[in-house]
C-alpha cells in the first residue's frame, strides 16, 4: 500500500506545482509593463488637417486622432455667461460649428443650441437611448451626425440602432441608417463616416446618402467605444479584451492586439483609443491603461490604476493622461508610462479627459470638474458640476458639460 500511496502523492505534488507555476504565471501577466522611447515612437506626428469651414470643434476628441488636445489661449478662471438646462444627462460632449453647439441627452433628445447665448434653436425627439456625441461635416451647407443606440430600456439586449444625419441648420432629417445599437461616437474622414455597433460591427457609410461602403464584424463582442483614425488606419477596442486595427479603405483587418491576462474577471475596451507617437493609448477595465504600436500592434507598455479605465485617453506634450474609478487622475510619459504626477480627486472619473493649451480638464462622477496643469498636476480652478467628459472649447470661449446642463464660459 505504502508504494502507490507514494506515487500518488508525488502525482499531487506536481498537479499543485504546475498549478502554481499557472497562476505565478498568470499574477505577473498583471504586472506593469515599462515602455521604452526607442520602439515605434516618435515625437514628429503628421500635423492634423483643419476642420472644415465654420466648423470649431468636429467630432469627440476633436479630431481623427481623438487625442483631445487643442491649442486655444484659453486658461482659467472662468465666468459663467449662459446656461442651458438639457433636461436629463448629457454624458457626451457637443460638437461645435455654424455658431451652435449639437449634443445629445441620455434620453433621447438631439439639440442645437446658440454657442454665444445658450438659446435653443431647434431640437429632435428621437425616442431613443444615446451615449455617443455628434460629427459635424460641411456637406450641404452642414451636417450633423449622429448614433442612437435601441429605444427603451437601454439596457435591453435586443433592438437595432441608428446613424441619422440632420441638417445643422434645422435639424431635418437627410438619411437614417439602422444598424446594432450604437453608442460608438460618429468618425468623419473625408466623405467617411465610420462608427461601430453592439454586434461587434465597423461600419463605413457614405456621409453624403448613408449608403454601406463596407461592414465587418472583427470582434468577437460589443464595439462601445469610437473610432480613431491615423494613416489610412482605423483603431478601435471591444469588449472581448481586444485593440482591432482595420484598413480604412476595406475593412481588412490588419492586426488584433489583446490586454494582458488576468487571474480572475476580464479585460473590457470601452474607452476611445488616442493616436499620437507612433502608438495607440487605450484604457481598459481591468484598470489599466495600455500603450500598442500604431503599426505592428505590440503591446509596449502598460501601467496600473487601482480602478476601471473607462475614460479614453487625453495625449499632448509627451504626456498621457487617463482618470480611474480609484478617483485618481494620472499623466504618463508616453514613452515608457512612468506615471510623470497622479492626482486625488473628491470622486471616481469615468469620463475623459480634455487638453487645452498646457490646461488638462476632467470631471467626477460625484459632480465636480477640475483644471489642473499638464505639466505638475497643479489644481488650477475647479466647478461644481460636471460628470462625464468634461469640456469643449472654441476661440474664447469654454463649454463645460454638467450633468444635466451645459455652461457657456469665458476667462474671468
Amino acid at each position: 500500500m505504502r508504494r502507490p500511496l507514494i506515487v500518488l502523492a508525488v502525482l499531487v505534488l506536481a498537479l499543485l506545482g504546475v498549478a502554481a507555476a499557472i497562476v505565478v504565471h498568470r499574477l505577473q501577466g498583471q504586472g506593469n509593463i515599462r515602455g521604452s522611447s526607442t520602439e515605434e515612437f516618435t515625437l514628429s506626428t503628421t500635423v492634423p488637417k483643419p476642420p472644415p469651414l465654420g466648423v470649431l470643434w468636429p467630432q469627440y476628441g476633436f479630431d481623427a486622432t481623438r487625442d483631445r488636445s487643442v491649442q486655444l489661449p484659453l486658461r482659467p478662471p472662468y465666468r459663467k455667461v449662459w446656461w442651458y438646462g438639457a433636461g436629463s444627462l448629457v454624458e457626451f460632449p457637443p460638437a461645435i460649428g455654424y455658431g451652435r453647439l449639437f449634443f445629445s441627452t441620455n434620453s433621447g433628445k438631439f439639440a442645437a443650441v446658440s454657442m454665444k447665448t445658450g438659446k435653443r434653436a431647434w431640437k429632435v425627439i428621437t425616442h431613443r437611448c444615446v451615449a455617443a456625441s455628434p460629427a459635424l461635416g460641411s456637406y450641404k451647407h452642414g451636417t450633423v451626425y449622429a448614433a442612437f443606440l435601441n429605444k427603451p430600456p437601454c439596457n435591453a439586449k435586443r433592438g437595432d440602432g441608428k446613424v441619422v444625419a440632420y441638417s445643422a441648420g434645422v435639424g431635418k432629417v437627410r438619411w437614417q441608417k439602422t444598424i446594432g445599437p450604437s453608442e460608438s461616437s460618429p468618425l468623419l474622414v473625408g466623405d467617411r463616416l465610420y462608427v461601430g455597433d453592439w454586434n461587434g460591427r465597423v461600419w463605413a457609410l457614405d456621409a453624403r446618402t448613408g449608403r454601406t461602403i463596407w461592414q465587418r464584424k472583427p470582434a468577437g463582442a460589443a464595439i462601445k467605444g469610437a473610432i480613431a483614425s491615423s494613416g489610412g488606419r482605423l483603431y478601435v477596442g471591444a469588449y472581448d479584451g481586444s485593440v482591432y486595427c482595420l484598413g480604412a479603405q476595406s475593412g481588412r483587418l490588419i492586426w488584433r492586439a489583446r490586454a494582458q491576462r488576468r487571474l480572475y474577471g476580464h479585460s473590457r475596451f470601452y474607452s476611445t483609443p488616442a493616436l499620437a507617437y507612433g502608438r495607440v493609448y487605450i484604457g481598459s477595465t481591468d484598470g489599466k491603461v495600455y500603450s500598442y504600436g500604431a503599426t505592428t500592434g505590440r503591446l509596449l507598455w502598460s501601467h496600473g490604476t487601482g480602478g476601471y479605465v473607462y475614460a479614453s485617453p487625453a495625449v499632448a506634450d509627451g504626456l498621457v493622461f487617463a482618470g480611474s474609478y480609484s478617483k485618481r487622475f494620472f499623466a504618463f510619459d508616453a514613452a515608457t508610462g512612468d506615471v510623470r504626477w497622479s492626482f486625488e480627486a473628491n470622486g471616481e472619473i469615468s469620463g475623459s479627459a480634455t487638453v487645452i493649451g498646457n490646461v488638462v480638464y476632467f470631471a467626477t462622477l460625484a459632480g465636480r470638474t477640475y483644471a489642473l496643469a499638464t505639466h505638475t498636476g497643479r489644481r488650477l480652478w475647479t466647478y461644481p458640476d460636471g460628470k462625464y467628459t468634461p469640456v469643449v472649447a472654441a476661440q474664447g470661449r469654454l463649454f463645460l458639460v454638467g450633468f444635466g446642463k451645459v455652461y457657456g464660459m469665458v476667462p474671468s
